[in-house]
Formats: structure tokens, sequence, C-alpha cells
């Protein structure tokens, strides 16, 4: 919920502008020539941008001291070797997404999603640029560019790529994101439209994991891990050529969503007369809106390449003679129509509103076995509330499906934020609840269900209560998770569908802070402790923590800033989950436990300058050891997953160039 109409602000008897340009209402909109001669900032710019569903503003982020903000994934998560790999968390956070679900969200953090879809504001044409080489021909390419086309109207392209071979066989990467975003506000402030057109290609191979681990691994004959036998994929050999994004053996997911939001505003229209400057204000007390949603996807796991053992061994499935190929495809197209109405009790504080609204939603399927076709009807409603002293910021939400495949599915969220004191702090309360259908794959009419019965799943039940402090200026978090679950769905042996009916509950705590070791040196600390309580299906590392001890300053030039030292992460030993491969899934293991004797080590050094920053690293430092011939190579791999390890000594670089047009 993005409103131009707050972009000017009186402060202290004057105009303070923020991230957009004054116009004239007598014009077409541009600024007026006695304004374009006091800007000071004529050869810079000025940008902001919201999210969909968002009331805030926020900037850019030009920070330099976290890699993880600018890398696909996150500090939290592990992958299985090579970028663009499945992925999981290394927290425990169960789905508390209600509704219709596919299930498969192994290569979720590569995607980018509506929620998250950045609508600008900017005073001039603005680009990035952004290309990060890594070893073995990893490649990460970003670009960026956003203006507005008239004071009143934005658009934005994004597009990323992230392609690599791997360091072993069959897990080469080729993922595709696009992204056209546009927002518009008409003259008189009444009128809003969001379009967004989002599209997600994933190509992903999959080698099902290392024949055998110890062996082949602690073997100075497999120094290039190439080289090492694998379960799926055959004997492709290495390609640097990212051009080529064949991949025989593995999963390609591709999703297409397209939103049109519009809403139209009841409220007062006033204005703010500066020197001979009129700039017209208009307060919104009822909104209507009306979002329509389509989304196509399709889910395939293909091998033109299949071993028939191992299918029949691990899926009990027999492939297709005599070409033993195995093809698994849903595809899903679902059209939404969304009717709200808001209500906003103090004109002049956005950030306080009330919604109500109802959706309509037609969800068709394709399968291998046939098609179907489904609806759901759903209300939601909710409260806003940030108060405009900023001492309280209050959420709450609520969603209840009436009918159709989810009926009965509920969710329910309320979080309270309370400033404190600037000496004090913030502290945050939270509760959310749900009750939902399983994820599609659950069901027996998915292409990837391959039990041999048909198994009938109750609805999942979650519980959330979180709480939180924040100190900025002792630069400290503590953060609380408690998680209750009932009926809680889960995979084991790579296909075998499960539900655990009896209540489990895991503890999670985190706490951040940063420590000043000297004048320009700093440790960046993270330490999260997690504890299951009850006999959940759920193995989680109970210490994971991630530690930066950094050099963060300028080095005596002005214009320069940089960051560089050492990062370590840990991660305590456990059973971690393995990974099925046909399933896109990591499911649940009680035999193998995952020890590795030494942290994930990185050394960095980051670096800006003015619009130019650069990022050199060196990671995986901990792999470094003496062979058994008298050598020495990087082959002390820490395991991630049962068969599954990350790269030895991996160099990556890393520039970003921003321009302003």
């Amino acid at each position: 919920m993005i409103s131009f109409s707050q972009d000017i602000q009186r402060v202290g008897g004057q105009l303070k502008r923020i991230g957009g340009n004054i116009t004239n209402p007598g014009s077409s909109g541009g600024s007026t020539d006695s304004l374009q001669h006091r800007d000071k900032n004529e050869d810079s710019v000025t940008i902001s941008y919201r999210y969909l569903d968002s009331t805030r503003t926020y900037k850019l982020d030009s920070s330099i001291d976290d890699f993880t903000r600018r890398f696909p994934v996150p500090a939290s998560h592990i992958f299985l070797g090579n970028v663009g790999n499945a992925s999981r968390s290394l927290l425990f956070s169960p789905k508390f997404n209600t509704g219709f679900d596919p299930g498969l969200h192994a290569y979720d953090i590569y995607e980018w999603k509506i929620e998250k879809v950045r609508f600008f504001n900017t005073t001039r044409p603005y680009s990035e640029i952004n290309y990060q080489l890594g070893s073995r021909v990893e490649q990460i390419i970003e670009l960026t560019h956003t203006q507005n086309l008239k004071p009143n109207w934005n658009a934005a392209f994004q597009y990323r790529l992230i392609n690599s071979p791997g360091y072993f066989k069959s897990q080469k990467t080729n993922h595709n994101n696009y992204l056209l975003s546009s927002r518009f506000q008409s003259v008189n402030k009444r009128y809003n439209n969001y379009f967004v057109a989002l599209v997600n290609k994933i190509q992903s191979g999959e080698n099902g994991g290392i024949v055998d681990t110890f062996n082949y691994l602690n073997s100075s004959v497999y120094k290039d891990r190439f080289n090492i036998p694998t379960k799926l994929g055959g004997d492709d050999p290495f390609s640097s050529n990212f051009f080529t994004t064949k991949i025989n053996t593995g999963n390609k997911y591709s999703e297409f969503t397209l939103l049109l939001r519009q809403q139209y505003d009841l409220g007062k229209k006033d204005s703010l007369v500066m020197d001979s400057t009129v700039v017209p204000l208009f307060y919104p007390r009822l909104r209507f809106e009306h979002t329509f949603q389509l989304e196509q996807n399709k889910y395939i796991f293909q091998d033109f390449l299949g071993d028939s053992v191992y299918y029949k061994t691990y899926y009990d499935t027999s492939l297709r003679k005599p070409i033993d190929t195995l093809i698994v495809r849903d595809k899903w197209k679902i059209i939404s129509n969304d009717f709200s109405i808001y209500q906003f009790p103090d004109a002049k504080n956005l950030q306080q509103f009330i919604k109500l609204g109802v959706q309509l939603q037609s969800i068709s399927g394709q399968f291998n076995s046939g098609q179907k076709s489904f609806v759901n009807t759903i209300g939601h409603a909710e409260y806003r509330n940030k108060t405009r002293n900023l001492l309280w910021d209050i959420e709450a939400n609520g969603k209840l499906f009436f009918t159709g495949l989810n009926k009965g599915d509920y969710q329910a969220h309320i979080s309270l934020q309370r400033l404190l004191g600037k000496k004090i702090g913030y502290i945050q309360l939270g509760f959310e609840n749900t009750s939902r259908t399983p994820s599609f794959i659950f069901d027996s009419r998915s292409s990837f269900y391959f039990l041999k019965t048909v198994k009938d799943f109750k609805k999942e039940n979650n519980t959330h209560l979180f709480a939180s402090y924040f100190l900025p200026s002792f630069k400290f978090r503590l953060t609380g998770h408690y998680y209750l679950s009932t009926n809680y769905t889960y995979i084991e042996d790579y296909y075998k569908l499960q539900q655990e009916n009896a209540l489990f509950n895991v503890l999670q705590i985190a706490a951040e802070k940063t420590i000043k070791l000297g004048k320009r040196w700093h440790w960046h600390a993270e330490v999260y402790f997690q504890q299951v309580i009850g006999n959940g299906p759920v193995n989680v590392p109970v210490i994971y923590t991630r530690n930066r001890i950094a050099y963060e300053g300028n080095l005596g030039f002005k214009n320069l800033n940089i960051a560089m030292g050492a990062e370590l992460r840990y991660r305590s030993s456990y059973k971690a989950d393995g990974y099925s491969p046909v399933q896109g899934q990591f499911y649940y293991q009680d035999s193998i436990t995952i020890k590795n004797p030494l942290p994930d080590i990185a050394a960095y050094m980051h670096f800006r300058i003015r619009s130019f920053k650069a990022f050199v690293r060196a990671e995986n430092l901990n792999t470094a050891r003496k062979l058994e011939n008298g050598g020495f190579g990087f082959t002390n791999n820490n395991l991630v997953a049962p068969g599954y390890a990350l790269p030895g000594l991996q160099f990556r670089l890393g520039v970003y160039w921003s321009f302003v047009n």
C-alpha cells in the first residue's frame, strides 16, 4: 500500500521532500523553475521503495560489511555444494502459509516473490549493474533499472542470472529471474495502480549424492572432485560454457506471475502553500481495492540417463523400457480476484487502517495421470497502526477459507512493537497460529506422490510465539521463538510421506551483538540455540554460530569505505536431513550424523568507492590439508547432508556499479 501523498511533509515551517519532486498543480507535473534553481542535488538521486503490502518506506542498502545481503544464499542456510542447488534453513520454521501450496520449496531462495517486489520512487533514472565471478566459472549477473516516467508514475526492470557448472558431477545450475513492475498514481491522488510481471526459471542438476563420501573425499586420487562417482547424472564432461544450459538429470521449475492491483480512494482534498507554490494534498478515509493475479507454474523432474537400479532401490519405481527415462511433472494455473475495503481512522496517518476483503481463487492442475480443477473462497481482515509518535507498531491479520479445496484452513497473526526509549530500545511480542491443508505433493493426484497406497492426511496445525528485544545504541538483539506443531507432515526414505500426530515443541533463541575490539575493529557475533521438546521428526543443530571479525574504516582515504577480515560459521553435529532429488525435498533421517571438525572459514575484503562496490573473498579455507601422496590440497570438504559436501577453496569477486542517468 503506497501513497505518493505522503512524499511531502511540513517540517519546521518548511517543505521537506521525501523521495520525490514537488510538483506544481497548475503544470503537467514537472518541477517549477524556481524549485529547480534551488535544487542542491541536481547531480544526485533520491530513491526510496516500498513493498506491495507494506506501509513503510525503505532506502537502498549501500553497506559492505555483510556479503550475504548480496549473495542469493542466506547466512542461515546450507546448500548442496553449488550455488543454485537445493537449499534449506538450519533454523527450524514450519510452514505457516495457508491455502493451496504445490509443495516444492527447495529452490525458494533463488526465486523472486511478489511480496518482495520493490516499488520505487526516484528523482532521476537509476541503474545498477552487478557481476560476480567465482571459481569454476560461477557467475551471477544482476541488472536493475528504474525511473519515474512522470512524477506520479515509476517503472522498474530487473534481471538476474545464476549460472555455475559446479565442483561435482551433475550439479550444473542455470537460474533466470525477470521482473517488470510499475506504480502509478493519478494527479488528484485518488487512484493507484500497481503492476507486476514476474518470471522465475530454475534449472538445477541432480546427482543423488556421492556414492561413498568417506573413501572418495579422502582419496588423493580424486583431488579433482568432478571425477568422484555420484548416484545420478552419468558421466557428462565438465563444461564452463554458461550458454550451454542443457540438464539431462535434474529439476526444472518455471513460475510466471502477473499481478494488477487498482485502488480508488475517497477522502479530503487539501493543499500546502509555500511562497508562490501550491502543493496538492489528499487524505484518504475510505479505499476500494481490486487485485487480479495470474500464476502459471510448472515443476518437472527429468532424468534422460536413468539408472533403473537407483529408482527401484530408493523410490520403488521401475523405469520405462527400453529408454530408461523418468519424467515427473505437475503444472498449475491459478487465477485470483481479491476485493478489499480499507478504512483510515486517522486521515493523516496512512499507517493506521482497517482492511476487510474476500478472495475468489480458481485452480487447475495437470499431472502425469490427468488434470483436475479446484476453487477456493477466502475471507481476510487486517489491522495496522504505526502511531504518529512512532512509539507503537501494531499488526494483526487473519484469513479463513470458507469453501473449496482448502476449506477450513485459517491463519491468525498479531505483532506488537513498542519503543521503550532511545536508551532502552525496542521490544516486540507476537503470536501466530495456522491450520493448513498439507502441500499438494501429499495428495495422491500429484505426480510427485510415489506411495503405492492412498493416505489421508489431516490438517497441520502450527503455533508460533515470538519475542525480541533490540537496543540499537548497544548494537544488540535478542530473539526467541517457540513453536508448537501437531499433524506435522514430512518425508522419510526419499519418498515416504508421513504425518506426526503427536504434539511436539521447538525452542529457538538467537543473540546478535557487535562488539567493538578497537577504534576500527569489530566483531559481529550471531549465536542460535535450538532444542526439540518431544518426539517430533525434526533434527536441527543445537548450536549454529556465525562470526565476523573485521577492520571497518577508510584507511585514511576520504572516499573509501573498507571492511576486511575473517568469517567463521559453525554448526554442531546433528543428524542432518537427507535429500530426495525426484521430490525436490529434504527428508527426515535418523541414522547418519553429520560432524565437521572445523567451521567454514572465509577471508574477505569488501570496499566501496562512491557508487562502486567490490567484494573479494576466499571461502572454505578450512578445507586445506596435506594429501596422502605428500602433496597439498583443499580437499577436507565439510558435509552438509548425507552424500553431499561443500566444495574446496572458492574465490569470489563481485563488482557492483550504480549509475544516475
